[in-house]
């Protein structure tokens, strides 16, 4: 017993040395990452709110068809709309993704009221709230450091070297979540209770080292999951072997390799069809509430694309696809998220297990109270390392007046 005991002490102070030279390291890192995903954990609710104008309207007489919504649109502004996007709710705004005669790109995303048919805003126009959530996102995703012109090496981006950094000090905290968990489980399982409370009535070096055992446990899974999942985007090598890991990898094209050649057929212009019955018919096979983002064809052959987004508080991440063939707008093609294997259902959610959707709303809530505490931790945890150096040096010094005094 005493030899294991004596393993287990010098395991522990191992485990313990990586776990504060990893917080050490990352700290300054982590709090920013951290501090700027704790707001962007609520980016579409945030600019919902700041904006709302643009998202929401009086649900006033009848709504207009979208296909009236579609056309008005495209005469007044001479393009064509190639994507529609429909929230669930009366009172919210349609977004319109059209693309102007002769012009190339993406296009730009108009709101409408679907009472009036008036265009209320777009996508071109930056709000100060939009302006404030892509700062937030380029410090979580590069630290700023893509806002910077000047390459600061020549051998990579800007934006190399921030996403570089981020996965360095997201790979340190991870190392941290896992190693505070070898250092407290052991150390707490038989006082597990006391273990998972603060004690208030001690002095502030006890109410911050209880904060940051107690609160770091409570938030162990979030803080793992966001971790692990954050890596996705700072190494090449870790998203291939999540891919691989979760069999959804696919192995890109090379630009020389041969397509097996096929008879053209000429594709014709898109035929006419109603949105407003491709939406029904997309309603008719996916039941449940959510909303809807259609995807116009550019040709006569190309489907009608509808994919649907799960609305509630529990609503899980997801989404389900359909295809519509324009002539008679029967279903063509039904892909839905339940069919795909678990492996691939974890691997394809690695944004809403990072972001914390996982589960709609329910889970988002509880990924922002970890962010929070996972902000706190390099602070409470450098307190604690502070606190523990003062208190060696006390020891020391009252034993030098002690020597001082016997000689005398």
């Amino acid at each position: 017993m005493a030899a294991r005991s004596s393993a287990w002490k010098i395991t522990r102070k191992v485990f313990d040395k990586i776990h504060l030279y990893a917080g050490l390291i990352s700290g300054l890192i982590v709090i920013a990452v951290c501090l700027s995903g704790t707001i962007y954990v609520y980016n579409t609710e945030i600019k919902e709110w700041a904006d709302s104008e643009r998202y929401f309207v009086e649900a006033s007489g009848e709504r207009l068809s979208l296909d009236e919504l579609k056309s008005t649109l495209e005469n007044d502004l001479q393009g064509s709309v190639t994507g529609v996007f429909v929230q669930n709710g009366q009172d919210r705004s349609v977004q319109m993704t059209l693309l102007k005669d002769g012009e190339k790109g993406r296009g730009t995303t108009y709101f409408v009221n679907p009472y009036s048919g008036e265009i209320l805003a777009d996508n071109t126009e930056q709000t100060a709230t939009e302006k404030f959530m892509r700062t937030q996102f380029s410090l979580h995703r590069w630290l700023l450091l893509d806002r910077i012109e000047e390459p600061i090496f020549e051998s990579m981006s800007n934006m190399q070297l921030g996403r570089l950094i981020n996965g360095i000090a997201t790979s340190l905290f991870l190392l941290g979540v896992i190693t505070g968990i070898v250092i407290w489980v052991p150390q707490k399982a038989k006082t597990w209770k006391q273990g998972l409370q603060v004690k208030w009535s001690g002095n502030w070096k006890r109410v911050n080292h209880d904060l940051h055992n107690t609160m770091a446990f409570y938030s162990l899974i979030a803080l793992f999951i966001m971790s692990a999942t954050g890596l996705f985007w700072s190494f090449e090598w870790y998203r291939e072997g999540w891919q691989k890991t979760w069999d959804t990898y696919q192995a890109p094209t090379s630009k020389n390799e041969v397509k097996e050649e096929t008879p053209t057929v000429e594709p014709g212009p898109v035929q006419e069809f109603s949105l407003e019955l491709a939406l029904a018919k997309g309603n008719e096979t996916l039941t449940y509430p959510g909303n809807w983002r259609i995807s116009l064809p550019k040709d006569g052959l190309s489907p009608i694309g509808l994919t649907k987004y799960r609305t509630g508080f529990f609503a899980r991440s997801g989404a389900d696809q359909i295809s519509l063939n324009q002539a008679d707008l029967s279903v063509s093609e039904t892909r839905l998220f339940s069919d795909l294997s678990v492996r691939q259902q974890i691997g394809r959610s690695v944004k809403s297990l990072h972001m914390g959707d996982i589960f709609g709303p329910f889970t988002k809530f509880l990924w922002f109270l970890a962010c929070l505490i996972a902000t706190s931790l390099p602070i409470t945890g450098t307190l604690i390392w502070w606190n523990k150096r003062k208190k060696k040096k006390r020891p020391t010094s009252s034993k030098v007046k002690k020597q001082v005094a016997e000689m005398a």
